[in-house]
């Protein structure tokens, strides 16, 4: 299955399914192309240095945002992914490549959707809401993408417990280490042997061991 891998910062995600790959956690996968719209971000440089073709654009280059997802909807179809993996994208997916990869784009989000999702809930803003609320369990949630905000089917979710000397900093880090870099390359091999099907606006995943996602 190959795989196009979009990201904006850091790319620890990115890494993690790099590292998955190499690992054999991930099979039947390859990434055939890493997108950014940041030319800053440390991602490429993890896309370079693991030797996977990439391309950076930013709709800061286009006069209309229309202009733009037209560009971004080029960029994936030339890439021909079977999969498109959303690792810290902070570009909000436009309809024409949600409609162009129906049920082929999935996504991390750092909590347990459907609490803290949708519009202006994303990165450190939603650990930030997470304390501020005093909730005292979180995670991640691995979805499809859909035409709404966080919307999509749910595929896996992990929580993690909230202490109370916690940070948004700490806070993230943690659910990044016991979460999203566990569920999300866990979800990528499912889908890429067949397991994951959509029924009714539902994920069904053939074989589910839940004690594997809790342990």
């Amino acid at each position: 299955m190959k795989i196009a891998v979009m990201v904006s910062g850091g790319g620890t995600n990115l890494q993690a399914i790099i590292d998955g790959i190499a690992s054999g956690s991930i099979t039947n996968t390859e990434i055939s192309l890493v997108y950014s719209n940041n030319p800053n971000a440390y991602a490429i440089e993890r896309a370079k240095k693991a030797g996977i073709p990439f391309a950076v654009k930013s709709p800061k280059e286009f006069d209309s945002r229309d202009e733009f997802n037209k560009a971004l909807l080029k960029i994936l179809q030339d890439a021909d992914p079977d999969l498109i993996v959303l690792a810290g994208c902070l570009v909000v997916i436009p309809e024409c490549v949600v409609k162009a990869f129906p049920n082929k784009i999935i996504n991390i989000h750092p909590s347990l959707i459907p609490s803290f999702c949708g519009t202006g809930f994303y990165g450190l803003k939603v650990h930030e809401q997470v304390l501020k609320r005093g909730v005292r369990v979180s995670g991640a949630t691995v979805h499809f993408v859909d035409e709404g905000t966080d919307t999509g089917p749910i595929i896996l979710q992990k929580p993690v417990m909230i202490r109370q000397d916690d940070t948004p900093e700490v806070l993230q880090k943690r659910i990044m280490e016991q979460a999203e870099w566990k569920i999300m390359p866990m979800a990528i091999d499912m889908i890429a042997n067949g397991r994951v099907r959509v029924e009714d606006h539902k994920v069904i995943i053939e074989g589910y061991e839940e004690e594997k996602i809790f342990s």
